[in-house]
C-alpha cells in the first residue's frame, strides 16, 4: 500500500480517484482549494464521503501556495503524487486568463520541485484533450505534434507537459501526463454541459447547444477514467536511451515521461448525447441552437493504442449506461 497525495481531490475526478484509492486500502492525502468557480457545497459533499475512510486526510490548500505545498510533502513523504488540481473550463479562460497561470502554471510548478525534492517515485498528472486545438488528423494520437492549441486552458496544459518533461530529463523524476476526453458521470461538474442540460430539461428551460449540435465529442465514463489512472500509476516510466532519433516523435523520450490519451475512443455528435439524456429522463429537451463558441474545436477522438498496449485497458463504458448512471446520481443528490 502506498502514501498517494492527490490533490483536486474535492473536485470530480479526484473524488473519484480518491475514492478507488480507499477502498484498495492506500493512504490517500487529499488537497484542495475549495475554489468557488463552481457549487462548494458539492465539493463539500464529496469530502464528506471520502472522509468517511480512516485513511483519508484532508488539507485545503492551493498548490500555488508552494510554502505550505512544500510543508505537506515533508510531512506525509508520498510515494506517489496524482495532480488533479486544476483551473478547468474553455470558455472561463476567454475571460479569466489570470487564473489558470496562477493555478495551472504556477502551481503546477511547485507540484514538480515538491515531486523533485522528496523522492517522489511517480508523478501522474492532468493533461487534456484540448491541447490537439487545430488538429483535423484524426484520431487524435500522442505521436501528433500539438502545437495549435485554441484557448489559453489547451495552453496551459500543453506548457504542464512540457515543464513536466524537463524535470524527467533533468532529474529522472518518472512522470506520466494523462490527456482526458470529456470526463462526465456521477458527482460531475455542474459547467459541464450533462449537467446543465439535466438540470435545465427538469426545470423546463430551454438548453443552449453549441455549434447547432453538430459537435463530436469522445465523451469518457468517469469509472474509465480512474481505471485509466490506476494503471499508468502502477508503471511509471524508465528512461530508455534508445528513443528519438533525427526526427523525434512527441509520444516517445529519452527521458523517464510518457503521455497517454483516456477517451472512449468513439466520438458521438452532441444531439444524439442529448437525445440520449432526454430518454434517460424521460422528458424532452428544448433545444436553443447557437453558434461555436471561441475555442470550441468541431471534433474530439482519442487514439488509445498506447494505453491498450501498454496497460491492457480500453476505456468502453457506452453514453447509454453512463448518462444513465448520472441522471440517477443527480436524482438522488438533488432529489428531484
Amino acid at each position: 500500500m502506498q502514501t498517494v497525495l492527490v490533490t483536486g481531490a474535492a473536485g470530480f475526478i479526484g473524488f473519484h480517484l480518491a475514492s478507488r484509492l480507499l477502498r484498495e486500502g492506500h493512504d490517500v492525502i487529499g488537497v484542495d482549494n475549495l475554489n468557488g468557480y463552481y457549487d462548494v457545497t458539492l465539493k463539500q459533499a464529496r469530502l464528506v464521503e471520502l472522509q468517511k475512510s480512516p485513511k483519508f486526510r484532508f488539507y485545503k490548500c492551493d498548490i500555488a501556495d508552494g510554502a505550505m505545498l512544500n510543508q505537506l510533502f515533508e510531512e506525509w513523504q508520498p510515494q506517489t503524487v496524482v495532480n488533479l488540481a486544476a483551473q478547468a473550463g474553455v470558455r472561463y479562460s476567454l475571460h479569466n486568463p489570470s487564473v489558470y497561470i496562477q493555478s495551472n502554471i504556477v502551481g503546477f510548478g511547485h507540484i514538480l520541485e515538491g515531486c523533485r525534492n522528496h523522492g517522489v517515485q511517480h508523478l501522474v498528472f492532468a493533461s487534456s484533450s484540448s491541447v490537439y486545438g487545430a488538429n483535423t488528423k484524426m484520431p487524435f494520437s500522442v505521436h501528433d505534434n500539438v502545437d495549435h492549441p485554441v484557448s489559453l486552458y489547451a495552453a496551459s496544459k500543453k506548457s504542464n507537459e512540457l515543464m513536466a518533461h524537463a524535470y524527467a530529463h533533468l532529474y529522472g523524476l518518472p512522470v506520466t501526463g494523462l490527456r482526458f476526453f470529456t470526463v462526465y458521470g456521477p458527482w460531475g461538474r455542474p459547467d459541464m454541459a450533462l449537467f446543465l442540460f439535466t438540470k435545465a430539461i427538469l426545470e423546463e428551460r430551454p438548453i443552449d447547444v453549441f455549434n447547432s449540435g453538430k459537435m463530436e465529442r469522445d465523451f469518457t465514463y468517469v469509472d474509465d477514467v480512474v481505471e485509466g489512472i490506476v494503471r499508468v500509476m502502477n508503471r511509471p516510466p524508465n528512461s530508455n536511451s534508445s528513443r528519438l532519433g533525427e526526427s523525434p516523435d512527441p509520444g516517445t523520450s529519452r527521458a523517464p515521461y510518457k503521455i497517454y490519451n483516456i477517451g472512449n475512443n468513439r466520438p458521438v455528435q452532441l444531439l444524439k448525447f442529448i437525445n440520449v439524456l432526454e430518454e434517460a429522463l424521460g422528458i424532452s429537451a428544448i433545444k436553443n441552437l447557437v453558434p461555436a463558441q471561441p475555442g470550441d474545436v468541431p471534433v474530439t477522438y482519442a487514439d488509445v493504442d498506447d494505453l491498450i498496449s501498454e496497460t491492457g485497458f480500453k476505456p468502453d463504458t457506452p453514453i447509454e449506461v453512463g448518462i444513465r448512471r448520472f441522471v440517477d446520481w443527480y436524482r438522488a443528490y438533488y432529489r428531484v
